[in-house]
């Protein structure tokens, strides 16, 4: 019998899971997850591991309580590494408490990693601090969901009052606070999917809190702060200040390469929905490569066009009886991405161009003697010769081979309607192959409102030729290049 886990997934944003609630996760041989943890979680979990979404929505629960206990009790008997995932914090209105009772009594060992409350994420994300020294000192927690079994009196005394699961109830809720004293005029606040990039709040005070929050058409979950403490938002609200937060960002980029972006692009508040279009895979014959390598030693240059290339030279590399002791020639690199690449590697590079596309390579090379010199130049499986042209013509020796190639992955169309369902303000594109992509999964009709942000000139034609119109181009053909693009648009 192996160990159950209850872990507190945090409000809603992913980076604020414990460092020990993510380890826990990646051991996990089965995860039940309800519908506060953000499904983004989802991805430290190991291939093959069982995950059981059991709900615990208002109105649908595909789960009881009962049920949920038992699978728990079930898999870890099975010698499974269980883990609960919770939203917020297991033991704070999270009915954490009957799960790790159900495991004690089963005689099943179990520890709990506490969460980020969802009182404390609103707390930041919203602008609202629950204590401060010049307002409270104190903090009432109640849920809202039976309002009979609460003390109204008695909680109506509260500093700052926190109502969690309460939106169906506040107008009754705030009723019964205000009939046992409670100033009507006292600020309030709801707030909706707290630290997410779509969290909703809605301001005002406890005799009107209920209209403002029915006139938004607010749906649960929402969590209601009570107290004067809510006067400081206005001065404290960060995160609804980021200049990209309400913004729904697709990004097209490889699974295993969006990463990058993603996050750039969070942190200044937008919405990420990654939508890869493209799949990296190596080349259906490595030959021509395998056999460039053995001959690495003979090469007076090598041209590596992206992270790509020297990836996947590399790993034909590691599979030679060679090393990378065997380059004797110079290296170029055509951007910053690929020159850390090859920096990682303790590789120096020679020769970077100014702009990050072929055309201003072949510039950077017009000072180079390459009469009568060899040049390696492992690249996509297609690729525009711009470069091997102008560099033969220069009197160069220029080998082409294949390296990698990209391909269209296999999307599920259900995949393609959740994006869509709720329209994205921008879609990225990263190169032409995104953009092809794209249109052979996506119907232009979709995404016809929607404003497209291209990485450089080459993407940005490919899109023209196919009909579409680039809202943004990067001025610097990078990550940061493109998001700079998109910054210096909405502002």
């Amino acid at each position: 019998m192996k160990k159950a886990y209850l872990v507190g997934a945090g409000p809603g944003d992913p980076g604020l899971l414990t460092l020990k609630g993510r380890a826990v996760l990646e051991q996990a041989d089965c995860v039940l997850y309800d519908n506060l943890a953000n499904p983004a979680l989802l991805a430290l979990v190991k291939p093959g591991a069982e995950c059981i979404y059991v709900g615990k929505k208002k109105s649908h629960h595909p789960k009881s309580q009962e049920e949920i206990c038992s699978l728990l009790v079930e898999r870890a008997r099975q010698g499974l590494c269980v883990v609960r995932l919770k939203g917020g914090d297991p033991y704070l209105f999270g009915r954490g408490g009957e799960e790790a009772e159900a495991l004690a009594q089963a005689g099943v060992p179990f520890e709990v990693v506490p969460g980020v409350t969802s009182p404390s994420g609103l707390s930041a994300y919203a602008g609202v601090p629950l204590t401060h020294r010049e307002h409270t000192s104190a903090v009432t927690f109640v849920t809202g969901h039976a309002v009979e079994a609460i003390d109204w009196a008695k909680v109506g005394h509260a500093e700052t009052l926190v109502v969690l699961m309460g939106l169906t109830n506040i107008r009754q809720i705030a009723a019964r606070l205000i009939s046992h004293g409670k100033n009507p005029k006292t600020p309030a606040m709801a707030v909706r999917w707290a630290s997410r990039p779509f969290q909703q709040t809605i301001v005002g005070v406890l005799e009107d809190i209920a209209d403002r929050t029915e006139a938004a058409q607010m749906k649960p979950p929402a969590t209601f702060v009570i107290g004067e403490v809510v006067k400081l938002r206005d001065q404290l609200n960060w995160y609804e200040r980021l200049p990209l937060f309400g913004q729904r960002i697709v990004v097209t980029r490889a699974r295993n390469q969006a990463t990058q972006l993603s996050e750039k692009l969070a942190l200044y508040g937008a919405e990420v929905v990654e939508f890869p279009v493209i799949e990296i895979a190596p080349p259906d014959d490595p030959s021509p490569l395998d056999t460039a390598i053995q001959r690495l030693s003979q090469y007076d240059w090598l041209i590596f066009t992206s992270v790509n290339g020297v990836q996947y030279f590399l790993d034909r590399l590691d599979r030679s009886n060679l090393d990378l002791r065997q380059i004797k020639g110079k290296i170029c690199a055509i951007g910053p991405a690929t020159r850390r690449a090859l920096e990682q590697l303790h590789l120096k590079v020679d020769l970077m161009p100014e702009q990050y596309v072929a055309e201003s390579l072949v510039e950077a090379f017009q000072g180079q003697q390459l009469a009568g010199k060899r040049v390696l130049l492992p690249r996509a499986k297609v690729a525009r010769d711009v470069v091997p042209v102008a560099l033969r013509q220069q009197g160069a020796e220029v080998d082409v081979v294949e390296a990698y190639q990209t391909v269209l992955p296999t999307v599920d169309p259900k995949t393609i309607n959740e994006i869509f369902e709720r329209k994205p303000d921008w879609i990225t594109f990263t190169s032409s192959s995104t953009v092809k992509n794209f249109l052979s999964l996506v119907e232009s009709e979709r995404f016809k409102s929607v404003r497209l942000a291209s990485i450089g000139p080459v993407t940005s034609e490919t899109a023209r030729q196919l009909g579409l119109r680039i809202t943004v181009e990067a001025a610097e053909h990078t990550m940061d290049g493109l998001v700079e693009a998109i910054l210096k648009f909405v502002s």
